[in-house]
Formats: structure tokens, C-alpha cells, sequence
């Protein structure tokens, strides 16, 4: 198996979206209700554009295929896609006193527990190692939690992520020093 990771482009858009879908729709089923997935993937789960702006978005390609993406951040806003965001621009993080934030990953059904979600954390880790940051923090949906746990991360406090229409999501805020 060839994985490449990679910096995602406003291009791969198109195919993030498709992504982004089949991942919650396949991966959260033992967690969520169909409503709670309905209403997280119109409200919650997106393609943030920022994050390909800011060049903080890695995908990782297995034979030409996106199986996979995620990426960091050194603005504010913790989670959510385009949708769930205003127009204005998130505001920075300092590196010398905030954490930076680990988001929007997604990994397709067909590529889950492969090691995909890992090497992208690790390239997201690093960057944001690279770029002053000593710990990072996230929001994890209740799939992503073993996850990040095996990963280091330490659960901070339960959060729940509402929608519009009513409906809300358990997760978890986590973080981990690098």
C-alpha cells in the first residue's frame, strides 16, 4: 500500500465533501443516531476552507485515492466545517500561551484502523511543533475518543456540539503536550 500525505488544495474540495460524508455516515453509526448524523453533516461536519488556506490541512492519497484527512490549526475556532463558521476570519492563536487545535479528520470506512489516521496526526503534530506550538488540543466525536486516547490525549471535559435543529452530539475536549 503506497500512502502519500500531502497538503490538501482548494481542487480536492470536491472530494473532501465525499469523504467527510461517508466517514461520519460509515463511523458513527455505533455512536450517534441517525438524526445526530443527519444534523452533524448538515451543520458540523464540513470542509473548512480556512484550514487549506492557512496550507494546515494534510490528505493522505493511497493509490490516487483520498483514504483520508486532517489537519491543525493556529486560529480559535475548535471545530466545525465552512458551514458552522462565520464569514469574518478566525482570529490566531498565540503559540507561547494556547494550544493549537488538531482538526476536522476523517478517514473513509473502507481505510479505518489501517494507520491512515495516524500519519496524519503525526504530520500535523509536527507542523504545528514547527510552527512554536508545544500542545494542542481538540474536539473528538465519541468514534474519534479511542483514537486520540491511544494517541496521548487526555479527555478535559465533556462537551456536547447542538445543532440548529435541536439535536446535539456528545464529544470531548482533548489535549496533549508536545
Amino acid at each position: 500500500m503506497n500512502i502519500e500525505i500531502r497538503l490538501a488544495t482548494k481542487e480536492d474540495i470536491p472530494a473532501l465533501q465525499k469523504l467527510i460524508h461517508a466517514s461520519v455516515a460509515g463511523l458513527s453509526l455505533q455512536y450517534y443516531s441517525p438524526a445526530q448524523i443527519g444534523s452533524g453533516l448538515l451543520h458540523i461536519f464540513g470542509v473548512d476552507t480556512q484550514l487549506i488556506l492557512d496550507a494546515t490541512y494534510f490528505i493522505a492519497d493511497v493509490d490516487r485515492q483520498i483514504a483520508g484527512s486532517g489537519g491543525w490549526s493556529k486560529r480559535k475556532t475548535l471545530f466545525g466545517g465552512d458551514q458552522s463558521k462565520s464569514a469574518e476570519l478566525d482570529p490566531l492563536l498565540d503559540p507561547a500561551t494556547e494550544a493549537a487545535r488538531i482538526r476536522a479528520f476523517y478517514v473513509h470506512p473502507q481505510w479505518s484502523r489501517k494507520g491512515i489516521g495516524s500519519l496524519i496526526l503525526n504530520a500535523c503534530e509536527e507542523a504545528a511543533r514547527e510552527a512554536g506550538f508545544s500542545k494542542v488540543e481538540l474536539a473528538a466525536t465519541l468514534p474519534g475518543e479511542p483514537f486520540y486516547s491511544a494517541r496521548g490525549y487526555e479527555s478535559a471535559e465533556e462537551i456536547r456540539l447542538d445543532t440548529p435543529d435541536g439535536e446535539s452530539l456528545p464529544a470531548l475536549r482533548m489535549t496533549k503536550r508536545l
